[in-house]
Formats: C-alpha cells, structure tokens, sequence
C-alpha cells in the first residue's frame, strides 16, 4: 500500500491528499507534526534529507518528495493529466506558477502569520513582500480564469489541485479574495467535482 507523510494543516500535503481520494487509491496516513520537529528526526530525514512533507512511499519502497512531483506521478494515465500534448504542457506550466509565483507568497504568509506561533512578529519584515507576490499571483489567476471554468481546457486538472490548497486558505495568511471573483467562482467549481474531500479529510473515514 502506499504510504503518504503528512501535516494534515499543510496545503502541499493536502493537494496530495485530494488526488488520492478523487483516484481512490488507498493509502496509509502517517502524520508528520512539522511544529513538533518530526520532520527533522534522524528517520525522516533519512526518507527526505531535506525534511519536507509531503513524501510518498510506493509499494515498492521507492520514495518520491515534492508535491506537484507526487502529484503527476499518481495523475499518470487519468484525465487529471491530459494526454494532448499542449494541455499536459499547459498543467505543468501552471504547477510551476504554483510553485514559483503562487506559494512563495501565499502559503508563506499563512504559515508565519497563522500557524507559527510569535511568526508575525518574527518576520514582520517580510510580510509586505508576500503581500505583493501573492496578490500578484491572485491577479494573474484572475485574468487567466475570465471565461474559463479551470486553468487548463477540457476539465479539472492536477494543475487545478496544486493551485487550490493555498488559494483556498489563503484568507489565513491576510488575503482578501473579495476582489476575484472569478478565482472566488473557481474554488466552487474545484469543491463541486465529484470525489472532492476537505482539509480535514482522513482515509480512516471512509472505512468507519
């Protein structure tokens, strides 16, 4: 079975979470508290020597870290990632605006400024910075989305769920999404398709 490390508050291992449910693969959940420095054990770190969640072990052993890696890997062979040429080009561009304009900003702001305790004040410096990238990044999102039900033509994408953790709570990190309404129509469109679990979603649930 395969085996998934992850902080169940962490939007990287939440979009992992989501493709395992919506493909209905079964896994074992074995959680990393990331604020208890468990990713940072002499066993995790031989696992991830750059101690990071998410970290997908195959049934083989292998193991595969980064989240939008994890992601293509699992959406290999399923309309999540398309097989035309240009859309499977199209959603990888797209996980990697996620990953260099979208997170850095977004997904920082919400850790040190929600979930790290004393972090606002620690990196108060910084907290102007990812206000400008991650707008930025919401803007870009806005105008793509104009006339679009997902960033990618034809259906929902793994570009669709790398993107949505961290715009879903990006309200946690300062954002206000009152000015994108189209991002804001978009974040329904995601939580509508069929197979759709939340943050809080555990594997356990669906075998009780």
């Amino acid at each position: 079975m395969l085996k998934l490390y992850s902080t169940q508050s962490s939007g990287n291992s939440y979009k992992v979470r989501l493709l395992l449910a919506k493909l209905g693969l079964p896994f074992e959940l074995i959680e990393v508290d990331i604020f208890a420095g468990e990713h940072r054990t002499p066993d995790f770190l031989a696992l991830n020597p750059e101690g990071r969640v998410p970290l997908l072990e195959l049934e083989d052993g292998a193991i595969l870290a980064e989240s939008n890696a994890i992601l293509f890997y699992l959406a290999e062979g399923t309309p999540l990632l398309p097989a035309d040429k240009l859309k499977r080009a199209e959603a990888l561009r797209w996980m990697f605006f996620e990953q260099n304009n979208h997170e850095p900003g977004i997904a920082q702001a919400r850790f040190w400024l929600r979930q790290v305790r004393g972090g606002r004040e620690l990196r108060t410096h910084d907290a102007d910075r990812w206000m400008e990238e991650g707008y930025g990044a919401l803007k870009i999102m806005e105008r793509h989305l104009a006339g679009r039900r997902f960033f990618v033509d034809g259906g929902l994408t793994i570009a669709d769920l790398a993107l949505y953790p961290h715009t879903l709570v990006a309200p946690e990190g300062d954002f206000d999404l009152q000015s994108f309404p189209e991002v804001r129509r978009w974040l329904q469109r995601v939580a509508d398709e069929p197979l759709h679990v939340d943050m809080d979603w555990h594997p356990l649930q669906d075998a009780a």
